[in-house]
């Protein structure tokens, strides 16, 4: 599996990547926070931060199909759980259909929200989109950690993004030498050997954590990781400023 899944452009050259970490992570915070307290009836209002967002994903050079495919991925979960909201949500009726030995109606309000959903969700995984993919996954967590958040947190999200990749190789290998002998038999039989396989790789994931600590502990490990500290410049701190005022301005008509 490819270990740059997530930050497989981030060693592209403009101007969003060479910024801070901190700068891009609280801006892309906000972001998400205004765009999911912004009332759906402001369709302008979510215009304006389209335009935004995309202004800033052409900046950053980032393919163009690359982040449509990533922002795609996220509908089927978003419909999965709002897609009944149309059908419990009272208000006006649009219409009603005959479901077997039932009759549901959608009303408008359902309508609107799930619409809501919908949009603040996409928008926001441009947003999160645009943060991955232009920075390196050990800039964020040194970013985050220079923000003070708790190190424990650090930690595991340091160790789930570099062992992630290792189990996913194991699964894999697995799986080939699964196939190499013809796992061919029953639907029963077949589930019986998922769960063999699921409950090995649960073993091997906990002896090797087991391995890695006790191997951290002989170099020396004192439950803190030293980096360089990050510089904060002057071009962070404009853009962040100007980043605050232009999504102040396309927000006025939610204010």
């Amino acid at each position: 599996m490819k270990h740059s899944f997530l930050d497989q452009y981030s060693d592209l050259d403009s101007f969003i990547h060479r910024l801070d970490p901190r700068t891009k992570f609280i801006s892309s915070l906000v972001f998400i926070v205004v765009v999911v307290l912004t009332p759906i009836k402001n369709w302008q209002t979510f215009a304006n931060y389209f335009l935004l967002i995309a202004t800033l994903l052409i900046i950053s050079k980032l393919p163009f199909l690359y982040v449509l495919k990533r922002s795609l991925v996220i509908f089927p979960f978003v419909l999965l759980i709002a897609i009944f909201i149309p059908f419990f949500k009272p208000g006006e009726i649009a219409g009603s259909y005959n479901l077997w030995f039932w009759r549901v109606s959608v009303t408008y309000t359902g309508l609107l929200v799930l619409a809501s959903v919908v949009v603040k969700a996409w928008l926001s995984i441009l947003n999160l989109i645009l943060l991955s993919a232009t920075t390196k996954f050990t800039d964020l967590l040194k970013g985050l950690k220079q923000l003070g958040v708790p190190k424990i947190m650090v930690l595991i999200l340091s160790f789930m993004y570099r062992y992630a990749f290792v189990l996913v190789d194991e699964v894999m290998r697995m799986r080939q030498a699964r196939d190499s002998r013809n796992f061919g038999a029953s639907r029963l039989r077949q589930l019986k050997t998922l769960g063999n396989m699921i409950g090995t790789l649960f073993i091997r994931s906990y002896e090797r954590g087991e391995r890695i600590y006790a191997a951290m502990l002989a170099r020396g490990f004192d439950g803190d990781v030293h980096s360089l500290r990050l510089n904060f410049r002057r071009t962070d701190a404009c853009f962040g400023v100007t980043f605050g005022i232009v999504l102040a301005s396309s927000s006025i008509l939610f204010w």
